[in-house]
């Protein structure tokens, strides 16, 4: 059993750690603290008492629990994060590449980046820039894809004008209003309808949506999952159906930027101080309105969140919008100034979460089991209570997973983490890069492109005194609601590596 290897490898700390204390205590005559033979058969018993016990413990399969001033749990401290320095020299001056990969996206995985070059980092991270381009490639590389994105952008212009010259042929002048302002009777009905978020749970529009206005929203947006998502699909939207599609994910990404927050400010000086005029042009450039109670700066971020999250409907329209997806797309906008490169990198960020947004749950249900599985391996006296109160689906992180912490983690710890999950999955995909970090490391450094599971796991292992306690799905809920504010990310991601490393091998990767 892996809690049995466990616990042995840390009754051998244990021992080590008694005979430490023995050795403290000097025997030699002269010694003014010299210690009887019975003292020092005290020391040598509690080293051999706690050496006995855990292996009891290791024995019928229990579960250690250490506090954090324990001697068997040594905290590391945070490395630094990826310095300027450290990244402009390590490009080759001649080409521009990239040399050392493996270097860079192991301080990265260990320490995050330096906010300064935190936007230029991520082009990379994100594969909007390839790891092995060079500066020219790069370059033809940011034109196509920019071109791509204005043509994605022409596109919803000439959809959003169709809509409204149908509409103005077919139901007159008031429909109009309707559909471009979102000001009329029913469209103010669907936004309260829309903003019923249940405070203990996070779910998609579609799964929370039960009154009749939502019967045709929620057909309209059943749909099955593409393979991949490529840089040249050509999204069809020359049927009726594509265009009915729009028209519903429209009208709810505007309701959704609107509502944004802005704790992104702090971490945009250039954003922040937008003037009006680049605000009010925008937001009219994409049809965005009941945005006047919004400051310049809060309308202009809504507006960029409009116009990347109509592209994305149209480039991936098997997954068109969802609610959610604002809150995973802001971090993006906040940081790069430049719309083609938020989108880029946002489509790339989805080809991992979209399946996070299908309304059949699948992929939902399969991280859950993950969970699930790290529990009933590495903790089975927890999993054993979760089972006891019909808990062991893990249905109370459905929130963590679906949008990735952002709601438990600050502004500033959500990117951080982010940007670590996205340089072990880069590390994840070049199996040279593996096989080179566990021969330079003494101890191995397992990568997993799945680490975020573990992260959601070491979260809820934090709380499991007090979720042992709970006698039902809601109270484990509440506490883990709790968690939003309260977590150390580097104490966090280093419990989320310690479980990674226990439980190589044990569960699937």
């Amino acid at each position: 059993m892996l809690e049995r290897e466990f616990l042995l490898r840390v009754a051998v700390a244990a021992l080590h750690e008694g005979l430490s204390f023995v050795q403290r205590f000097p025997m030699s005559s002269s010694s003014p603290l010299r210690k009887s033979p019975l003292d020092t058969s005290v020391a040598v018993g509690v080293a051999i008492t706690a050496v006995a016990g855990v292996a009891v413990a290791a024995a019928v399969g229990g579960t250690l629990i250490y506090k954090r001033s324990s001697p068997f749990r040594r905290r590391k401290k945070r490395k630094n994060p990826l310095s300027e320095k450290q990244w402009r020299d390590a490009f080759d001056p001649d080409v521009g590449r990239l040399v050392d990969q493996h270097k860079i996206l192991k301080k990265i995985r260990h320490g995050g980046i330096d906010p300064v070059i935190r936007a230029e980092v991520w082009l990379f991270l994100l594969g909007f820039y390839d790891l092995d381009s060079t500066q020219e490639e790069r370059e033809a590389e940011k034109c196509r894809k920019r071109d791509v994105f204005r043509d994605l952008r022409a596109q919803c212009d000439a959809l959003r004008a169709n809509m409204s010259e149908s509409l103005l042929r077919t139901n007159g002048s008031a429909k109009v209003m309707e559909v471009d302002s979102g000001s009329s009777s029913s469209s103010h009905v669907e936004e309260q309808q829309l903003s019923r978020r249940d405070s203990n749970s996070f779910m998609t529009v579609n799964e929370e949506s039960t009154g009749e206005e939502h019967g045709t929203d929620e057909e309209n947006l059943k749909r099955s999952p593409i393979s991949s998502t490529t840089d040249n699909a050509e999204p069809n939207v020359g049927n009726s159906k594509a265009t009915e599609d729009f028209t519903t994910w429209q009208r709810i990404i505007r309701l959704d930027a609107v509502r944004m927050n802005a704790e992104w400010i702090p971490y945009s000086p250039s954003q922040a101080n937008v003037t009006e005029e680049m605000a009010e042009e925008l937001a009219m450039s994409v049809g965005l309105k009941d945005d006047d109670h919004l400051e310049p700066c809060r309308q202009h971020h809504a507006a960029r969140l409009v116009s990347i999250l109509e592209a994305y409907a149209l480039f991936d329209p098997e997954t068109g919008y969802c609610q959610g997806m604002s809150d995973l797309l802001s971090p993006f906008v906040a940081q790069l100034d430049e719309d083609y490169q938020a989108f880029w990198c946002f489509v790339q960020f989805m080809n991992t979460a979209r399946h996070n947004f299908r309304l059949d749950e699948t992929g939902i249900r399969r991280q859950l089991n993950k969970i699930s599985s790290i529990f009933k391996v590495a903790d089975p006296h927890l999993y054993s209570h979760l089972e006891s109160i019909d808990a062991q689906d893990c249905y109370f992180v459905y929130r963590m997973v679906v949008v990735l912490l952002r709601r438990e983690l600050t502004f500033e710890q959500t990117i951080s983490l982010w940007e670590v999950i996205w340089a072990e999955k880069r590390a994840a995909e070049v199996r040279h890069l593996r096989n080179s970090s566990w021969r330079k490391s003494k101890k191995k450094s397992y990568i997993r492109d799945d680490l975020i599971l573990f992260v959601i796991a070491a979260a809820v292992r934090q709380k499991r005194k007090i979720i042992e306690k709970c006698k039902g799905v809601d109270e484990i809920l509440r506490e883990c609601n709790s968690m939003a504010g309260n977590l150390d990310l580097w104490l966090l991601l280093d419990d989320a590596r310690d479980l990674v490393s226990a439980l190589h091998g044990r569960i699937p990767d």
